[in-house]
């Protein structure tokens, strides 16, 4: 079995073994950077996105931008603005109940709060976690914002989790749209 040859013109380097094209490694690099200008390439942000902390950047020819909030890596942050107001709905999980709890302040209020693990945010306030109160009911301990584990408790979290890896990340890109929206 022979090598192929690159098919750049003029080009008298092997073929990379394994590339969807007939290129050498060099000319692959070229056609990689060339589509990169065109549609950005992924990767991680040289410093964590100063608004709202991802780590996930588009890399252009013209510098970065956070893949969250779009912010160009490198320029500055408003000060002025005030920090938007998220709150959210809270679910944690410490042994085998789940806290049903509401935050503007999320990172605050879970390092106050003995937990196992963060399950789940929903975005809302008060109205929304007395809703969810009422919805589950039949499951809370006494009067308090813990709750049995249930099968209608389970499908609820599995909604609000369907896709989300981290629920911090839903968190910050909920940060950075309302930044966004300020400016």
């Amino acid at each position: 079995m022979s090598e192929a040859s690159c098919l750049a013109p003029d080009c008298r380097d092997v073929a990379a073994p394994g590339a969807p094209v007939g290129l050498c490694e060099e000319h692959l690099i070229v056609a990689a950077e060339w589509a990169g200008r065109r549609d950005g390439v992924t990767d991680v942000l040289p410093t964590p996105c100063r608004l709202c902390g991802s780590r996930l950047g588009v890399r252009w020819p013209s510098g970065w931008l956070c893949a969250v909030c779009e912010w160009r890596h490198g320029e500055p942050v408003d000060t002025e603005l005030p920090p938007p107001r998220i709150d959210v709905v809270y679910y944690l999980r410490f042994h085998d109940r789940v806290k049903i709890g509401t935050s503007a302040h999320p990172r605050q209020r879970l390092r106050a709060i003995r937990h196992d693990e963060l399950l789940a945010f929903e975005r809302g306030d008060r109205a929304l976690e007395r809703r969810r109160h009422e919805q589950f009911a039949a499951e809370r301990l006494g009067g308090s914002e813990w709750f049995d584990r249930s099968a209608a408790l389970e499908a609820h979290l599995a909604s609000l989790t369907a896709g989300i890896v981290d629920p911090w990340d839903l968190f910050a890109r909920w940060t950075s749209e309302a930044f966004a929206r300020q400016s």
